[in-house]
């Protein structure tokens, strides 16, 4: 079965017309991560001289060095190189999930001309860490023709009303928020629908190293000198953001940058990382990967919603097994704030928002 990677690439120009392919940002990454360019170097698969090069040339490029060196405390990146970093990571974090969406697009016709495989599920949700994982997991079984599409939580509920998929992501808050998330759903909920539990995640507010600002809740995003960055209207982390602040009492419309927006949580935490927002709202495993502070505020539930016929599926039974094998748990379970909430089991909707309305949001 032909698998498709689709990755972005971006060169830098000058007006002379000179270029530069930034190969080098992975030996930024390993600089970052070590502190040491001898074991940056080695994780690449670079020489030191050759490394020591590649940094000549990029500086030259640019006029500026990229990182720093210092006797007995090894290297740093420059603010240069910061910056290269981070915005690196932005356009992947924004990029990857349409990428992703074509990447299975082509994949699904490719396989269909070639007959590769047997068809699987149509599995639209929100994109995330946990899912993402789950999509990896699912592609490791070369007999199935997974489809996979990241959508917004509205949209994949949407799709499953209509017959579009047969998986959608559904993420509901624990407690009395969890029914202001249903209620906004509900034209598109139906009887027959049943819910396939997975995970349980923690959102709250990304805040920069050290959390420099003193930021203690979301309260304090309505001061004036807080820079604030956003997930995209429709997306359930923003809905989930702005009953909070209602529950509070507080008017998104203090917030400065509250319609400035991400598409991603690595997105925002990323935009967070490299300087331009001084908080953001998502989920800690986000946070933890940029380094970030994180103040918890609501947890949520991860599940996936399907219809009952949809049960008798071959594909479905092989979803539940993965769901349910001890190493894919164990691969959630390694992720900062989420918690394993009995994966695989099939409970019919009104049971489970009956269960997660009597746990406490935090």
């Amino acid at each position: 079965m032909i698998r498709i990677d689709i990755q972005p690439r971006w060169r830098f120009h000058q007006r002379d017309g000179s270029s530069l392919d930034p190969q080098g940002l992975e030996l930024l990454q390993a600089v970052h991560d070590t502190g040491k360019l001898t074991e940056a170097a080695a994780r690449v698969g670079y020489s030191y001289r050759h490394a020591w090069n590649l940094l000549g040339k990029w500086q030259a490029f640019f006029g500026s060095p990229l990182i720093e060196l210092e006797r007995g405390k090894g290297a740093r990146l420059a603010p240069l190189g910061e910056k290269l970093l981070w915005a690196d990571q932005r356009i992947r974090a924004r990029l990857s999930p349409q990428l992703d969406n074509l990447a299975g697009e082509l994949e699904l016709e490719l396989n269909r001309v070639l007959q590769a495989s047997n068809p699987g599920l149509r599995i639209h949700a929100s994109h995330g860490f946990a899912v993402a994982a789950l999509r990896e997991w699912l592609e490791r079984d070369p007999s199935w023709q997974w489809e996979v599409q990241f959508r917004s939580g509205s949209e994949a509920i949407i799709a499953l009303h209509r017959h579009d998929c047969e998986v959608a992501g559904l993420h509901v808050p624990a407690g009395p928020l969890g029914a202001l998330s249903m209620a906004r759903i509900q034209p598109w909920l139906r009887p027959d629908q049943r819910v396939i539990t997975f995970v349980v995640r923690t959102q709250g507010l990304m805040l920069a190293p050290g959390n420099p600002h003193g930021v203690r809740g979301l309260a304090d995003l309505a001061r004036g000198e807080l820079r604030f960055v956003n997930r995209e209207p429709g997306s359930g982390t923003r809905l989930l953001l702005q009953d909070l602040l209602q529950r509070d009492g507080l008017d998104s419309a203090a917030i400065s940058g509250f319609h400035n927006e991400e598409f991603t949580h690595a997105a925002v935490a990323a935009y967070v990382a490299s300087g331009m927002a001084d908080a953001g709202f998502g989920v800690e495993a986000a946070a933890r990967r940029f380094g970030l502070d994180f103040i918890p505020m609501a947890r949520e539930h991860y599940c996936l919603l399907c219809r009952e016929d949809s049960l008798e599926l071959p594909a479905m039974a092989a979803l539940l097994r993965v769901l349910q094998n001890p190493e894919f748990q164990a691969r959630i379970g390694q992720l900062p704030g989420y918690a394993l909430s009995r994966p695989g089991e099939v409970l019919p909707l009104t049971q489970a928002l009956e269960q997660w309305g009597r746990e406490s949001l935090l």
